[in-house]
C-alpha cells in the first residue's frame, strides 16, 4: 500500500515536498516513481528511481526543478518541486513496480506499475 501527501495550493514560484509512504513489503524491492494528471489529460510520468543510489529520470518539463529522492529506512520516496508553474497543477500518484535489480533502466509507463497512491493534490495559482 502506498499513501501520499504533501499536496496543496501555492503560488507560482514556490515549492512543494511530496511524500510517499509504502507499507505491506512494498519498497526496498521495488522501483519507485512518480507520475501526474491533471483534468483531461493522460497521466504522465514526472520522476523515477530504483536503488536509493541510483540515478534519477525525469521527464523533460519537470528537469532541473523536481528531484526525487528515496528513504529505504523509513519506506518513503519524495519529490521535491521547486519553482512550481500553473502547469505543474495536477494530482500527483506515487507508484511502485517490482525489480530484481537496483541497475537498469527506469520504467515511464503508467502501465508498468502494479502499485499506486491515492493521488494528492497540487493546484499552483498565477
Amino acid at each position: 500500500q502506498l499513501q501520499a501527501s504533501g499536496g496543496g495550493l501555492v503560488q507560482t514560484g514556490d515549492s512543494l515536498r511530496l511524500s510517499c509512504v509504502a507499507s505491506g513489503g512494498i519498497f526496498s524491492s521495488h522501483a519507485m516513481a512518480w507520475f501526474r494528471q491533471a483534468p483531461g489529460k493522460e497521466r504522465e510520468f514526472i520522476a523515477g528511481i530504483r536503488g536509493s543510489r541510483s540515478t534519477p529520470v525525469y521527464a523533460n518539463s519537470v528537469q532541473g526543478r523536481f528531484s526525487i529522492s528515496r528513504d529505504n529506512i523509513k519506506n518513503t520516496v519524495f519529490l521535491q518541486m521547486d519553482t512550481l508553474k500553473p502547469e505543474d497543477s495536477a494530482v500527483y500518484y506515487c507508484a511502485g513496480r517490482r525489480i530484481t535489480s537496483i541497475f537498469g533502466p527506469i520504467t515511464t509507463s503508467a502501465a508498468s506499475y502494479m502499485y499506486w497512491g491515492q493521488g494528492t493534490k497540487v493546484t499552483v495559482s498565477s
